[in-house]
């Protein structure tokens, strides 16, 4: 047995040898941190490489996007806003008479092309038959450019003979073979390429322009609804309904295609389901007791129906219904049937309530607003640099405790990039709403060269940037936000209008910590029983409806919604990448195809999979009690709606809202030719 001194030495080594792991383990965790620094850069370089390899040719099917996404992407999350497209005489008449002679190959190969690429293929066979039907045909010789890197760009591209090459900066990225397409985010909005494709050997494209391709689908859309709401008009027992409950209907009625023989419905068994014949004919049989043969009763055709018994009640079929040909019915089952007709309208009974004011305005004497001119305010600083201007914040000379945010938007800039009509209809719903949870719009003015708009101040900044600080929100703050957004869309809504582009960057913070809606250029005033049609919103936020060009309506602001929640509870978005197309594929995909972050728990997962519905009419909040069904749901289960209308509920945060006027003013506007705006048509 060791003294007590070779004990004491034997521990002495042993605490150095503990050290000299310690020392060691830092130096491994010290490398780790380093190589992950340089896996998470080495990533972001292969981000971009990939966002320039795989825009042009054949899309492949992406993975499920990550949820996570790093603060450069956010950063560069753009509104997009296509011209407005309409329906007139010129623009038909040009689509009609475009229709070009194309063999039975370039068609098959077109329709190939078509069915090859994420995007387009979601389209409906007719509607890319039109297409295929509007394509003309273009040759390019060797060497010739097609596109040009930094060009904006408004065709899409089918190859039929040649090669193409796509470079970048220079540098070849890929080959583009026969029946590849590439092009297609421009027949979407007009946006810039990132890559230029130059050919190889003399070639042959087929090609599609963005203002045919949105004509060719609007058109679609309403004939297919128009067609729909005809045939469901034409029931006797439907006909005393409101037209929105009939476009509701026919949003939500499926169509069926059956073949020569198949039995549509057969005698003895029970039936949920109502039938409308669109195209062909049926027969009507019955097999009674004792024979072997069954006995034709009588043959429907186009327009007539069956199977209406099913809607009030468990229906025994008591005859057979068999195709007579290739038919195509208008199919809806009782659940459905019964949730849109069981309220007739939507319920707008739940109005904001006006008593939430903020205490900021009650320094505010709305006669000085109104008796103001341009030159009675003192610009503080800027706030923001936009597309079209900038944001300034000011005060009144006369009160200095008065502020609020200048909007200087420049007319030329405006009217050249065809935002005239968009700016003009923002204008004209803000200055009619006066909702605590929208931004106020106070007034505005002109001069030649720009376009001054007065709204509230809200200097707690947007929700983006509390994003940016803390990574994601907890549940109580999410909950919070999301409730204020809800309470806007509600009051939006009941006023048919869509918003169109909820998101972070367009949701900010009172002094009080209340958020509120921002305007938008893509808030839009759409008629009850229609929709709209303009390509408009962030891609990651933007409803299916919208990609896809098959008109939307109020629905599409829940999908955003959900989206909004997403990103609130995980920091990321739930379609997301570096790639505008693969962010449009798999929204279109749908957010089943997503796994969801531990972040969220279940009951906020079923609320947002429960908005991001692939059906519009089916979202909820898109139903027959409105937003009463988002309140109800069980995330915001003890949410004290009331409170958050009045006031008097403690928001997550209090904005920390340095005092401005310690800079002093910086400036005003020039004093000339400068007017009140009243007239929005002519700004």
């Amino acid at each position: 047995m060791g003294t007590l001194r070779d004990l004491q030495f034997a521990l002495q080594l042993k605490i150095e040898e503990l050290r000299q792991r310690d020392t060691l383990i830092d130096e491994l965790e010290l490398e780790l941190d380093t190589k992950d620094e340089l896996i998470r850069r080495l990533q972001e370089e292969l981000d971009r490489y990939r966002a320039t390899v795989s825009l042009p040719g054949s899309s492949s099917a992406s993975t499920a996007c990550s949820a996570q996404s790093d603060n450069s992407q956010r950063a560069n999350r753009k509104t997009v806003i296509s011209e407005p497209c309409m329906l007139d005489p010129v623009t038909l008449a040009m689509v009609s008479h475009r229709s070009c002679d194309k063999s039975q190959e370039s068609q098959r190969l077109i329709r190939a092309a078509f069915l090859k690429n994420d995007l387009l293929k979601n389209l409906d066979e007719g509607e890319i038959r039109a297409i295929t039907a509007c394509m003309y045909p273009t040759t390019i010789n060797q060497g010739c450019y097609v596109i040009q890197e930094g060009a904006n760009g408004a065709q899409a591209y089918v190859l039929e003979e040649g090669r193409l090459d796509v470079t970048k900066d220079g540098l070849k990225l890929l080959t583009i073979e026969a029946e590849d397409m590439f092009g297609e985010l421009a027949l979407l909005y007009n946006c810039t390429h990132i890559y230029s494709v130059s050919a190889q050997t003399d070639s042959k494209l087929w090609v599609i322009d963005r203002k045919s391709y949105q004509t060719i689908l609007m058109q679609s859309g309403l004939n297919s609804l128009s067609h729909s709401m005809e045939l469901l008009s034409s029931v006797p027992f439907l006909q005393s309904l409101p037209e929105d409950v009939i476009m509701k209907m026919s949003d939500l009625i499926e169509e069926t295609h059956y073949s020569e023989g198949d039995y549509i419905i057969r005698q003895g068994a029970t039936g949920d389901t109502f039938y409308i014949i669109s195209k062909g004919q049926v027969k009507v049989t019955e097999k009674k007791p004792g024979h072997e043969e069954q006995t034709v009763l009588s043959k429907l055709s186009e327009r007539q129906w069956f199977g209406e018994k099913a809607l009030w009640g468990e229906d025994v079929r008591t005859v057979n219904v068999v195709a007579a040909s290739e038919v195509t019915c208008l199919v809806i089952d009782r659940e459905t049937f019964k949730e849109i007709i069981g309220e007739l309208v939507f319920d707008c009974s739940h109005e904001v309530k006006q008593s939430h004011e903020s205490k900021l305005e009650s320094d505010k004497d709305p006669d000085l607003i109104s008796s103001s001119t341009l030159s009675d305010f003192q610009i503080i600083c800027t706030l923001a640099v936009g597309e079209f201007g900038h944001v300034d914040l000011v005060q009144l000379r006369s009160n200095t405790k008065c502020l609020y945010a200048m909007r200087v938007l420049k007319k030329k800039l405006i009217l050249s990039n065809g935002q005239r009509e968009h700016i003009v209809r923002e204008g004209r719903i803000l200055m009619e709403a006066q909702c605590p949870f929208i931004t106020r719009l106070h007034k505005t003015f002109r001069d030649t060269g720009c376009l001054y708009i007065l709204t509230e101040a809200c200097l707690g900044g947007d929700l983006c940037s509390l994003l940016k600080d803390k990574g994601c929100l907890d549940e109580c703050s999410s909950r919070f936000y999301t409730a204020c957004a809800v309470e806007a869309l509600t009051f939006l809504h009941c006023r048919g209008v869509v918003y169109r582009d909820v998101k972070p960057e367009n949701v900010v913070l009172d002094e009080h910590g209340y958020a509120k809606l921002i305007g938008s250029r893509c808030l839009k005033k759409v008629e009850v029983g229609k929709k709209t049609w303009t390509f408009c919103g962030t891609p990651g936020y933007m409803a299916p409806e919208i990609i896809l060009n098959k008109g939307h309506s109020i629905s599409a602001d829940f999908w955003s919604l959900g989206v909004f929640v997403f990103e609130l509870l995980s920091g990321g978005l739930p379609f997301s990448d570096s790639d505008p197309i693969k962010i449009l594929t798999a929204t279109i995909r749908g957010i089943d195809q997503i796994d969801f972050p531990k972040t969220i728990s279940k009951s906020a997962s079923s609320l947002i999979k429960k908005l991001c519905r692939s059906n519009p009419s089916e979202r909820l909040g898109s139903q027959r009690s409105g937003a009463k069904d988002i309140q109800k749901h069980k995330w915001f289960e003890g949410f004290n709606w009331d409170g958050l209308c009045k006031g008097t509920s403690n928001p997550p945060v209090i904005p920390k809202v340095k005092e401005p006027l310690d800079s002093g003013a910086c400036g005003h506007y020039r004093e000339g030719s400068v007017e009140m705006c009243t007239n929005w048509d002519d700004f």
